[in-house]
């Protein structure tokens, strides 16, 4: 983890902006099936690099979904590309029909997750995407927490057969990790280990994890903290080692109904041991206002995290 690196920022969408160029470069059966949204999901550069490895189908992402399937059958690496709103939902059933059921590599790339869209108002915050399709059998469901992160797991989707589901914020992210650490797609990041209470967190709210792991352990608790990158397939074994605290706090920029803390819960549920506290969207949609002060309405903050733990350590 590169601890020098925690206060620069770029929004994990640059970093797919970055990784797919470079992919495009290696293997030109990698495509970039466009929605006329290239400019916000940072796809423009690939466009202007490889003209014939990309496709804008206009204002029609229902018609991408199937060019990509169409695409897939072929050989060609596919990766459809809009915000998480439209990717999740207007294309859900063409996802389930056309890539999912017959198992295609088609790759859904999506910006403006969660409620990093702030200002444009809950029309544009997908806080329900991660949740629809960790429904979808076939699907893989990916977000990264900072740029580099990123980055690795888009190269790993590409390399990986089948359906992804890669979700990126609008919003910049503070650096978590250098250039040189490795992720696998279904494997937690273990950033802390300790054994009072685990946190386990995803995609933009780790480094807020993070912050509030340190500010316990300076009151001497003892923190595990995983990045749960991968909601789909969760990795199982990571969360059946938390439960040796007895406790744990998931925190996600994403509805607590059906996102991590519901993956979690299912996992402590089956077990038959350990609390959980959900930290997330409390199942609410969000409004026109900065991103901050949307995840502040939601409890979605270091103080709460911190908060939350010594409630469940008394």
């Amino acid at each position: 983890m590169g601890e020098n690196k925690v206060l620069q920022k770029k929004a994990t969408r640059e970093a797919f902006g970055d990784e797919i160029v470079r992919l495009g470069g290696l293997n030109k059966d990698i495509y970039v099936v466009d929605i006329d949204i290239g400019k916000s999901c940072k796809t423009t550069e690939f466009a202007n690099k490889f003209p014939k490895q990309h496709v804008n189908v206009g204002i029609a992402e229902q018609n991408a979904a199937g060019l990509a399937a169409g695409l897939a059958t072929t050989g060609k690496i596919p990766f459809v590309s809009t915000y998480a709103v439209f990717g999740s939902m207007r294309m859900a059933e063409q996802i389930r029909q056309e890539i999912c059921y017959p198992n295609l590599n088609v790759k859904i790339a999506c910006s403006h997750g969660g409620l990093t869209p702030a200002n444009d108002g809950a029309s544009h915050q997908a806080i329900e995407d991660m949740g629809v399709l960790r429904t979808i059998p076939n699907m893989t469901v990916v977000m990264g927490a900072d740029y580099h992160s990123t980055r690795k797991l888009v190269a790993q989707a590409a390399e990986k057969y089948g359906p992804v589901y890669l979700r990126f914020t609008r919003d910049t992210m503070p650096f978590i990790y250098d250039e040189n650490e490795e992720f696998i797609i279904g494997k937690a990041k273990k950033l802390k280990e300790g054994n009072d209470i685990a946190i386990i967190a995803n995609g933009d709210t780790v480094y807020l994890a993070l912050e509030a792991a340190k500010q316990l352990e300076n009151k001497g608790v003892s923190v595990k903290l995983l990045d749960m990158h991968t909601i789909k397939p969760l990795d199982r074994e990571a969360v059946v080692e938390c439960l040796d605290t007895g406790k744990i706090i998931t925190v996600e920029d994403h509805n607590i109904l059906n996102g991590l803390g519901s993956a979690v819960c299912e996992v402590v549920a089956e077990e038959g041991r350990g609390k959980v506290r959900r930290i997330g969207v409390q199942d609410q949609f969000g409004q026109s206002a900065p991103y901050e002060k949307l995840l502040e309405l939601n409890g979605i903050t270091i103080e709460n995290i911190v908060n939350t733990a010594n409630e469940m350590l008394q």
